[in-house]
């Protein structure tokens, strides 16, 4: 692979039929739900299902969902996401998961610096952001180094642990293209 989506280690792709494994693996870990929205597992129906009428398309779904993959054999890594797609203002957020057996290897960054590239120059975004809460040290991180700075803490924003902690809300605007005064 080459292109926008594709970087020495890594590259992001469609998801795929054959990724139904990997995601009900990653979606139904209790452990990671704390992180995002779910609060009861999926079954492997409803995902399949999701894999068939998934269009990849950011401006019919609303979302841009991709496995990152390692160039060398294509195992899968992980995943990552722009959801919260608003075409008018050029914003989105951005979610992403790396297996936990494969982090601490730079694909997280590699994913993330990829992921942001595509959204700056090809779709013409001008802003992304991420919640992320705070004792997640390892995300918090993952986005100070790929450019996003904390423009807000959200107070008592996450149940984790029977307890209340705060969340970063972390943004990047590309501040390169001048293509913004409109």
């Amino acid at each position: 692979m080459n292109g926008w989506l594709s970087g020495d280690k890594i590259s992001l792709r469609a998801l795929e039929p054959e990724d139904l494994d990997w995601l009900f693996r990653w979606e139904n870990d209790s452990a990671l739900w704390v992180y995002g929205h779910t609060v009861a597992p999926y079954s492997r129906y409803l995902l399949k299902e999701y894999l068939q009428n998934y269009s990849s398309d950011i401006y019919k779904d609303g979302q841009l969902r991709l496995m990152i993959v390692n160039n060398k054999d294509n195992d899968r890594l992980g995943l990552i996401d722009l959801f919260d797609f608003d075409f008018r203002n050029r914003r989105a957020s951005v979610g992403i998961l790396v297996d936990s057996e494969q982090q601490q290897k730079g694909y997280g960054t590699e994913a993330l610096e990829l992921l942001t590239r595509y959204a700056f120059e090809w779709l013409q975004l001008h802003s992304l952001n991420a919640i992320v809460a705070a004792p997640n040290e390892a995300s918090r991180k993952l986005f100070t180094r790929c450019g996003f700075e904390t423009i807000a803490v959200l107070p008592e924003w996450f149940v984790l642990d029977g307890k209340y902690h705060d969340a970063m809300w972390l943004q990047r605007i590309d501040r390169k293209n001048k293509r913004d005064q409109l």
